[in-house]
């Protein structure tokens, strides 16, 4: 039997949740994989440990003052120590990484996503953040680097399974799947009064904060729509969205033939990352298949977009190109943080982020400093509209 070659693996926002489960599947297969850099915000507890497990060689803390923290394990594991927004750049271009997890949350990881990509890397995407943002910018960073990017977005994940990394020629659309979050049937005049814990109780997945919300207004699912666009090279009118609340099939992909293929899992992230660490190669894992005798009733149903106008909006910010998405993403995380600190109501987040877009005067992405302008401008925007009460 041929032996198997060890990949090199860094992981972006390690302390995060699919930091977390990266790492899981990592130690659970020490043939296939080893980890060599690990890069963090602020849990600098958590990254000590990993530390200690993984022995990486090069171990990011986005903040300074926790470096004291990390410091003795780094010392046993020989490991190297960066801080501030350079390490998590450091970590991206890391030389002895094959892959770089993609991990860190929001906006925040684009530099990182667009640093690896340039140094030639197969970045395993869980930032969807960076494709919608800058898609045109970094499709042309993948053909001039020559770096590959394999989704970790359990519809995406998907959608490259049904295809399997080929041609989309013969596909007629793509359709993906959303559970509909906790607020599926709510009664409308309800939503006004919804809390940030209502709203992070999802039925099915367990996320963090940023994108439990996210899932609660359907924008999780515009902004993978964008995220689709780039990696699947389709337009928005070829891209559908269907609620499925058993969460048990992540995509569908319609052939022109009117054949339509799917892929169904049972919905556990680690399957995904599994899928996209080891690709093309697959092997058994910790994630069991679907007992399908036992799932009972598959449902799939239209989107209310009343119910959801943060779906309408990410179409329209994809229609409208150049920076009108960074604009939506950056909006939405004003909005998303607003809420979740009690500054505004839940039917409020659609209204800050419409109202931006209404300002927003889209330019071509062309460069990284572009779209950063772009994005710290919207968020300024943003906040002088919560300042003012102009959502309400």
């Amino acid at each position: 039997m041929a032996r198997i070659a060890r990949r090199a693996v860094s992981i972006l926002g390690s302390t995060g949740s699919v930091g977390v489960q990266a790492l899981d599947l990592i130690g659970r297969f020490p043939d296939r994989f080893e980890v060599v850099a690990l890069a963090a915000g602020r849990n600098a507890a958590l990254l000590a440990e990993q530390i200690g497990k993984h022995r990486p060689r090069l171990a990011a803390l986005g903040d300074a003052d926790g470096a004291r923290a990390i410091q003795p394990a780094a010392r046993r594991a020989g490991c190297e120590i960066v801080t501030g927004p350079k390490g998590l750049l450091d970590a991206a271009a890391f030389p002895a990484a094959d892959i770089v997890v993609a991990a860190v949350v929001g906006a925040a990881g684009l530099p990182a996503t667009y640093h690896a990509l340039q140094a030639g890397k197969r970045v395993a995407l869980a930032n969807k953040e960076s494709l919608v943002m800058a898609g045109p910018l970094l499709q042309q960073t993948l053909r001039e680097s020559g770096g590959s990017l394999v989704p970790v977005d359990s519809e995406h994940s998907a959608v490259h399974q049904c295809l399997r990394g080929g041609s989309t020629d013969g596909v007629r659309r793509i359709i993906l799947t959303a559970s509909g979050g906790p607020f599926r049937t709510t009664p409308l005049d309800e939503l006004r009064t919804v809390t940030p814990e209502q709203a992070l109780r999802h039925p099915v997945w367990n996320m963090g904060r940023k994108i439990s919300i996210d899932s609660a207004t359907l924008m999780n699912k515009g902004l993978e729509v964008i995220e689709a666009r780039w990696l699947f090279d389709l337009e928005a009118d070829r891209l559908e969205v269907v609620l499925h609340p058993q969460s048990m099939v992540h995509s569908l992909v319609e052939m022109v033939d009117g054949s339509v293929l799917c892929q169904m899992g049972v919905p556990d992230m680690r399957g995904p990352i599994q899928y996209a660490l080891g690709y093309p190669d697959r092997f058994q894992g910790p994630v069991p298949a679907p007992d399908l005798p036992a799932l009972g009733t598959l449902e799939f149903l239209p989107v209310d977009r009343r119910r959801f106008p943060c779906l309408g909006l990410a179409y329209a910010a994809l229609r409208a190109g150049g920076t009108a998405p960074a604009a939506l993403n950056a909006a939405n995380e004003v909005a998303v943080h607003a809420f979740l600190a009690g500054r505004l109501g839940f039917p409020g987040i659609p209204r800050v982020v419409e109202k931006v877009l209404e300002r927003h005067r889209p330019v071509p992405v062309t460069s990284l400093a572009g779209v950063l302008e772009a994005d710290a401008w919207s968020r300024g925007v943003a906040e002088e509209i919560l300042l003012q009460g102009g959502e309400r």
